[in-house]
């Protein structure tokens, strides 16, 4: 499937695996892990890679410094507090780079200003309007981010955005950092921002997502056709708590959506694959069987039913083949107690064996029993079975996959 885009509004892919998806309990990246996937990413053509958070420690330092001076064409973005002296050496950090982002967050939900950073909502302003114009020395690609956001007062937000836009803030990010919102409110959430704020027409207006609720790429749709034109992701969706918002994901579903809804984004699909092997290797985080796009049962196919429509016409059953985003086993035919006669016939054909209508009936009774006591028939458990019957393969036989 390969959709036309021409006419698409093209959606900026903001990817921080390295930044948010390393603050995954248990996640390490080495320097040699971030320079890879770094390189990885923009082979893919996202458009922004956030390589860490400098003022972290030094080895962070060094490691966004070693990202910065690596890449060519993305744009390279750190992370940092509002406070000047972090900025000064955020951007000491990211000096190398090409084209580099300075990114500021601060906290805007009065949970936030009471309970942690012990701040009035005035001063709170006076923070975002002194660290955006600190920032502004540096570069005119300066990201404010009002952590938060879904839980703040929508008049003390809209006031904060004002003010970030006033003091120079090129791009404006609104996250659900929490993850407790539902599309229809993150929706109804920019409506009333872009109405009340129409400064944010001038600048790209960003949607962060965590997925405590399951929601993050639905509420990162939402965000896009509501009219934010940047979408913050991770590979995977690894990070905080339960995670970010799934870069594949949402590639993807803009990608067979893209017509319909008139959004897209310049990632190539067919690095997508490697690219989630890649993260899934260097994190140490095993990714679900069922983890939609990359998972490893996303393409193949156990039921019966199932197996007997894709037989006959792929798209019965999958919404794009497993080729679009790299897959190198492509769809599979899974064999156990749901398979039917025609999954395990072809399954059988694969391995050789031209099954006569007497001799088919027999092998899948054995084969049924079988598939009783296990959750999925092996190929060399299949081959057993088929060779116990009067099934026999051709004498020029080439092996599976000729």
């Amino acid at each position: 499937m390969t959709p036309d885009h021409d006419q698409e509004k093209r959606i900026a892919v903001f990817d921080t695996t390295l930044r948010d998806g390393e603050q995954s309990a248990g996640v390490c990246f080495s320097l040699r892990d971030k320079l890879d996937i770094a390189a990885a990413l923009e082979s893919l053509h996202v458009d922004v890679i956030e390589a860490g958070f400098p003022t972290a420690g030094a080895s962070e330092t060094h490691a966004v410094r070693a990202v910065a001076a690596s890449i060519r064409d993305s744009v390279v973005c750190a992370l940092s507090r509002t406070v000047e002296a972090e900025i000064d050496e955020t951007w000491k950090a990211l000096a190398p780079a090409r084209r580099a982002r300075l990114h500021l967050v601060l906290s805007c939900s009065d949970l936030h200003l009471e309970r942690q950073l012990r701040k009035t909502r005035d001063e709170v302003l006076e923070m975002a309007r002194h660290s955006i114009r600190c920032a502004r020395r540096f570069t005119d690609d300066v990201e404010f981010s009002a952590m938060d956001a879904t839980r703040a007062d929508p008049l003390f937000l809209a006031s904060l955005l004002r003010s970030a836009v006033a003091a120079g803030a090129t791009t404006i990010n609104v996250p659900d950092t929490v993850g407790c919102a539902l599309p229809d409110q993150v929706r109804s959430l920019f409506a009333r921002l872009f109405r009340e704020v129409p400064e944010l027409e001038d600048v790209t207006v960003s949607f962060h997502g965590q997925n405590d609720l399951g929601l993050a790429t639905a509420n990162t749709l939402a965000a896009v056709s509501a009219g934010v034109g940047q979408v913050e992701v991770t590979v995977n969706g690894i990070g905080e708590r339960a995670g970010n918002t799934s870069l594949e994901e949402v590639v993807m579903a803009l990608r067979i959506h893209g017509t319909q809804i008139g959004l897209g984004t310049a990632v190539k699909p067919e690095g997508i694959f490697a690219l989630s092997r890649l993260v899934e290797a260097r994190s140490g985080m095993a990714l679900q069987a069922h983890k939609a796009i990359v998972g490893r049962n996303a393409f193949r196919h156990a039921s019966g039913l199932h197996q007997d429509g894709w037989l006959k016409q792929r798209e019965t059953y999958e919404l794009f083949p497993p080729e679009e985003i790299g897959h190198p086993a492509g769809s599979e035919i899974v064999l156990g107690k749901l398979s039917g006669r025609h999954g395990f016939a072809a399954r059988a054909h694969s391995l050789g064996f031209d099954l006569e209508e007497r001799t088919l009936d027999g092998a899948f009774e054995r084969f049924k029993r079988l598939a009783a006591q296990r959750a999925e028939i092996s190929d060399t458990e299949l081959e057993e079975l088929l060779e116990r019957t009067e099934a026999r393969r051709p004498e020029a036989w080439p092996g599976p996959g000729v």
